[in-house]
């Protein structure tokens, strides 16, 4: 009996989809693609990072005033750059009042001296003597005040000299570096837009690239969705059986192919006869031998 072959195929504009789908997306992937247009990139140094970039030897700007600071460490000698120009001059101006009043002193001696009765006696030398002594020692240790006054009020002025130079050695760098990192921060927040910027067109070219390829995805999924969802059309063929006389011809036929490798002889044909007449008659009585050597039935050729 005829064989039956039923096949379960998608529906007609289901299939037109797809193979409208299969051609667009080879097409789409058979061409290459220019990446150049959205490769990554990254923004340049900003003018306020590269300012602040010069700046960073400025960093280094301690260093004369810590020279500064040693030249006032040695309490020995360095006092003497911070003596007062006018020490001198103030010591010789005290000392020339100093005198002046003391010299006003003796004339009250000589009164005194007098009225005891002891003018130009051993006793008014005496008192003008110790007068004098006295006046001399006085007068020596205003001097001794007077440049130990100088003296430490020089050592007062070095010392404080040194502390400035060490507060300018740390103010400078730290006032540099403030104005550094400023400029740094600023920098950064313009490289940073900069770079934003470079990224949103290299995000927007990549995505107008591949917008195609996600039509396509789109497309796809659809056509994938209507294949699961939508009901099949089933397709059936038929294939006849082949008879009884054309399946005993192919056994025949094969069986003498087989018998002739195991036995052959010669055949003799009739190539007097005319046109193919000899050469079918030849045959005929070889499927007849063949037929009845099988036992089967041999119908009118």
């Amino acid at each position: 009996m005829p064989e039956q072959i039923v096949r379960n195929l998608p529906s007609e504009f289901i299939e037109a989809l797809g193979k409208t789908y299969g051609t667009a997306l080879t097409d789409a992937y058979g061409q290459p693609t220019d990446t150049s247009a959205y490769a990554p990139q990254v923004a340049p140094e900003s003018l306020l990072q590269a300012e602040a970039r010069g700046l960073a030897p400025g960093l280094g700007g301690y260093a004369p005033y810590i020279t500064g600071a040693a030249s006032a460490a040695d309490p020995a000698t360095a006092y003497q750059t911070y003596m007062s120009p006018y020490q001198q001059d103030i010591i010789d101006t005290t000392m020339q009042e100093y005198d002046l009043q003391s010299q006003k002193g003796l004339p009250a001696l000589r009164a005194q001296a007098i009225g005891a009765g002891a003018f130009g006696g051993g006793r008014e030398g005496v008192v003008q003597s110790e007068y004098q002594s006295a006046s001399d020692r006085n007068r020596g240790a205003l001097h001794a005040q007077l440049l130990g006054q100088g003296y430490t009020q020089a050592q007062q002025l070095r010392q404080q000299a040194m502390a400035n130079q060490m507060n300018l050695a740390q103010a400078v760098p730290a006032l540099r570096g403030q104005q550094i990192a400023g400029l740094g921060a600023l920098g950064t927040q313009q490289q940073a837009q900069a770079q934003a910027q470079l990224d949103a067109t290299r995000i927007g070219a990549q995505t107008e690239a591949f917008e195609p390829i996600e039509r396509l995805s789109r497309l796809g999924t659809g056509v994938a969705s209507l294949i699961s969802g939508y009901p099949a059309r089933e397709q059936m063929t038929s294939t006849p059986s082949p008879s009884a006389l054309s399946t005993g011809l192919g056994t025949a036929s094969t069986l003498a192919g087989i018998y002739k490798m195991l036995n052959p002889q010669p055949t003799n044909i009739n190539f007097n006869q005319t046109g193919n007449a000899g050469v079918n008659s030849g045959l005929a009585n070889a499927y007849t031998a063949m037929a009845g050597h099988m036992g089967l039935s041999t119908p009118g050729i």
